[in-house]
């Protein structure tokens, strides 16, 4: 293996250094860069091609180079022979000039060591890609050992070299003399070229008389390079030494045969006895079977046979030839149509060009890429040509891959993208701007083509901007972010803004519309939203337009509107625009429709946000009052219980008329976070409160009782105070009890015991007693004018002329409703109930009829009655008003008249919540 490799090794090596040492000191090296062997060619295929490039111009080029060193078998004489047969033949080529002629680029050059040339750029020779590798690098180079001729290429090829033969019989007056697969060049473009002219024959008359060709006899000593090849030379060559243009269209018959052979001539020549094989061929071109030619096609194999005749009159001629049906082809016709361009005017090529679109699509690739691209952007150069030209190249754009593209098609356009004269160059650009972005390198992109787009959004012509902006939305997603968002999206917002057209603000509308999807969320926002309540006019197609844009940013997943931005712009623009004259009905519902989604959604955001809140809230709220259990239940164990209502309504009251007689301060509340709803509600009952204590307070009427001594049935009533007045006597003479704080004005009379311990300091409070009863019976010893401390005893002094005084301070014509009370007397109901006994004590100013239950006790003096406020019940009942109370001196306040009223020795005091006391009291 490692013995092969260093073969392999030594023989590359062997080749560079043949191929350096051949042309390096030749003349050619000086002016061209010799690259790789690609190829061969000439006769024998004794001519290496290299590809190379001008020095100065870097123009592609390709050097022929003739090593020497391969005729170094030869003799002297046989040496210089072959290179006078060399020289001649690239002498004659260089002085031809003819599109079906092989270009000479740089004449002949010699070295010691080796011929070379320079022609335009070529493939391959016909012979190479026949299958004939002679010469060639090795390996043999794929493209050449792959490459098949299409028909189109074919039927062309033979075309042109047809017309190469034409030029050369007619307007040269020469034979090649040696038309051979060697001798036929395929340029880089893919035309057939004819060189090797190492054995033409020019004619010896002048050109105005018919032309006469002298020819060489076959001399078989001759090296073969010295000869024309014997197997595509025509029989009269050899046999009797003659020569016209009917021998060179002989050998093109032979030559068509092979194209379709697979390089196969159609007779193999004895070189060793030429004469023999010819006179052998000679029989059998006469009876030539059509088995020879099956492999040509049948609308040229006639031709072929006729070029193949014998006799050279029958053979057609080179400018017959080229009008055959066979060449009628259209791929054909197209090529040839290219190749005299330069011959048509500026009409003839539009209109070629206008119906190209249609053949290209039938031409082989391989054909419309090196053969018709180059001759189409050879005409960029002409801008009045341009917009015939560019649709082609764009639609061999589209077949072509992306390497392709970018080396052959885009430098060619580069520079047209500039162009903005005649304007139908940016309208096909426009159309085609989805291949230019996706094929188009970035760098190119920023540079060459968003320039473009951005001049037609500028350009004065209204079609131009209704077209470019009804494009730009099919080519969105292939502009990056940063040129949409910097340089097109202010573009189309000016167009908008500035145009006098209507159709060009439409359309851009619509433009922004559909290329929202691949803006920013925030970008559309702030940029877009807002511009649109800068529009001016109020077509109904204008209206309908920014309609669009507000829905698809709503509607779109990937944008949205804010419900900031619902409430505070959008909304208030639509609503605006929505009442505007020039809508009919369904535009209207149009804007309603998305109005009231906004809303919807608004709606349901904004409640979604406020449950959440409100959740939150509560949570902190039952942090709070946990931490204000804990509090009050450490400020408990320390405060007095008279102070509770005090912490919770945060007031500073006194505590006045204790046991001791001492009074005190009270206390300040402690501090406890609150919350806005516990805050709101302790304001409340503040304000209910202070509303309760400005209220002028309630009292009863005194009411003079007449003595009446009708005696009347007793009451059972009377039965159930009796037992009253009893537990009542018990209950002062059992001492002090347990106050429960601050409460209503409470008689002394009402219930036992407990009932007579929930008395607080609330204000001056009477016993009910006249001032003028003998007490000493009871037992009670009288005292100045107090108020109960939170403690009932049997010293205070019963004092009804207080009550007497505070009653003036009342409402005089507002009886007072004792109806809550009646529950407390049993479940017996009273035949006379306690509102009917305060609507008895009406005042009067002289004598009325007592009550019935103080009647039935004889005429007495009536006693001065203590109105109780409690829960608006009217005084004269309790435990120092009732009758029975002490009934040793029941004679005497019965017959007893009522009392003036005196002045101001006791105020009635009452708080807002004396009637909610009693009702917890008493059921």
């Amino acid at each position: 293996m490692e013995s092969m490799l260093n073969k392999l090794k030594s023989t590359v090596t062997k080749v560079t250094a043949d191929v350096t040492s051949a042309v390096m000191g030749n003349p050619v090296t000086r002016e061209f860069e010799v690259g790789r062997h690609i190829a061969s060619g000439g006769p024998g295929l004794s001519w290496r091609i290299y590809n190379g490039t001008k020095k100065s111009t870097k123009q592609e080029v390709a050097v022929f180079v003739f090593d020497k060193k391969i005729i170094d078998k030869y003799q002297k004489f046989d040496k210089d022979q072959i290179i006078d047969s060399l020289k001649k033949g690239v002498q004659q080529l260089t002085r031809l000039r003819h599109p079906r002629l092989l270009t000479v680029q740089h004449p002949l050059e010699e070295s010691r060591d080796c011929l070379a040339f320079c022609t335009e750029p070529v493939f391959a020779s016909l012979a190479n890609v026949l299958g004939q590798w002679d010469n060639l690098p090795s390996p043999v180079p794929t493209d050449i050992k792959e490459y098949k001729l299409y028909d189109v290429e074919t039927k062309y090829g033979l075309l042109q070299v047809s017309e190469g033969l034409s030029f050369l019989h007619s307007g040269v007056k020469m034979v090649h003399g040696n038309l051979t697969p060697e001798n036929i060049i395929l340029n880089k473009s893919g035309a057939w070229k004819i060189m090797g002219f190492d054995f033409s024959i020019s004619s010896g008359n002048p050109s105005e008389q018919e032309p006469k060709y002298t020819c060489k006899e076959w001399d078989p000593n001759l090296p073969p390079l010295c000869l024309p090849n014997p197997e595509y030379l025509a029989p009269e060559y050899i046999l009797s030494v003659s020569c016209d243009s009917a021998s060179d269209m002989y050998s093109l018959g032979v030559v068509m045969h092979a194209v379709f052979n697979e390089g196969k001539p159609i007779f193999q020549v004895n070189k060793q006895d030429i004469f023999k094989s010819f006179s052998r061929q000679l029989d059998q071109l006469s009876r030539l079977s059509p088995a020879a030619l099956t492999q040509i096609p049948e609308d040229v194999r006639d031709h072929v046979k006729m070029l193949l005749s014998v006799t050279p009159t029958v053979r057609p001629d080179a400018d017959q030839m080229t009008k055959i049906p066979f060449f009628d082809d259209m791929g054909a016709v197209t090529l040839q149509y290219f190749d005299s361009l330069f011959q048509r005017d500026n009409l003839q090529k539009s209109q070629f060009y206008k119906g190209l679109p249609k053949v290209l699509p039938k031409l082989p690739k391989r054909v419309v890429v090196f053969r018709i691209l180059p001759a189409l952007t050879s005409e960029f150069v002409n801008p009045d040509m341009v917009p015939f030209v560019l649709p082609n190249v764009l639609l061999i754009a589209e077949e072509c891959t992306k390497d392709e593209y970018q080396r052959l098609i885009l430098p060619e356009l580069i520079p047209v993208f500039k162009q903005q004269e005649p304007v139908q160059i940016l309208l096909i650009f426009l159309q085609k701007m989805d291949l230019l972005l996706t094929k188009t390198p970035a760098e190119d992109i920023k540079n060459s083509v968003l320039p473009m787009v951005y001049r037609a959004l500028e350009a004065p012509s209204i079609q131009i901007q209704e077209l470019c902006l009804n494009i730009i939305p099919t080519f969105a997603n292939l502009i990056d972010y940063p040129s949409m968002k910097n340089s097109l999206i202010p573009r189309v917002k000016t167009a908008c803004l500035q145009t006098s057209s209507l159709a060009v603000r439409v359309n851009s509308l619509v433009c922004l519309g559909k290329i929202l999807e691949y803006l920013d969320k925030w970008f559309v926002i702030d940029e877009i939203l807002p511009f649109l309540q800068q529009i001016p006019s109020r077509e109904p197609a204008v209206l309908m337009g920014i309609l669009g844009i507000y829905k698809c940013t709503f509607t779109h997943k990937k944008l949205g509107i804010p419900k900031e931005h619902l409430a505070g712009k959008s909304l208030p623009h639509l609503v605006s625009l929505s009442i505007d004259n020039n809508l009919n009905l369904n535009q209207f519902n149009s804007f309603m429709a998305v109005i009231r989604d906004m809303l919807s959604r608004m709606e349901a955001e904004h409640k979604t946000k406020l449950e959440q809140l409100h959740i939150m809230q509560e949570q902190q709220r039952s942090l709070n009052i946990s931490n204000q259990l804990n509090q009050s239940e450490e400020t408990k164990s320390t405060s007095s219980p008279g102070n509770e209502i005090d912490n919770i309504f945060g007031g500073n009251n006194e505590l006045n008329g204790k046991e001791n007689g001492s009074s005190s301060m009270a206390s300040q509340p402690s501090r406890v976070s609150l919350t806005m709803e516990e805050k709101q509600r302790l304001a409340r009952e503040q304000e209910q409160a202070a509303k309760l204590r400005s209220q002028q307070p309630l009292a009863p009427q005194t009411v003079k009782l007449t003595p009446n001594t009708t005696t009347q049935t007793k009451d059972l009533t009377s039965s159930l105070m009796t037992n009253m007045t009893s537990l009542s006597n018990l209950s002062l003479s059992s001492g002090p009890r347990p106050g429960l704080g601050q409460g209503g004005a409470v008689s002394a009379g009402f219930a036992s015991g407990p009932l007579m311990g929930s008395m607080g300091s609330m204000g001056t409070v009477s016993n009910g007693f006249n001032s003028g009863m003998n007490l000493a019976s009871a037992g009670i010893r009288p005292s100045g004018p107090g108020v109960y401390g939170g403690m009932a005893t049997t010293t205070s002094t019963p004092n009804f002329t207080s009550l007497t005084q505070n009653q003036g301070l009342s409402q005089p014509n507002k009886a007072s409703d004792m109806s809550t009370l009646d529950s407390l007397f049993g479940p017996q109901k009273p035949k006379v109930s306690l509102n009917q006994m305060v609507s008895k004590s009406a005042p009067v100013t002289g004598p009325v009829a007592p009550s019935p239950w103080v009647n039935q006790f004889g005429a007495q003096p009536a006693p001065q009655v203590n109105p109780m406020a409690m829960a608006g019940a009217s005084g004269g009942f309790g435990m120092q008003a009732n009758p029975f109370f002490s009934p040793q001196n029941f004679s005497q306040s019965i017959t007893t008249p009522m009392a003036t009223p005196a002045a101001n020795t006791g105020v009635l005091r009452q708080s807002a919540s004396v009637n909610n006391d009693l009702k917890d009291l008493f059921g």
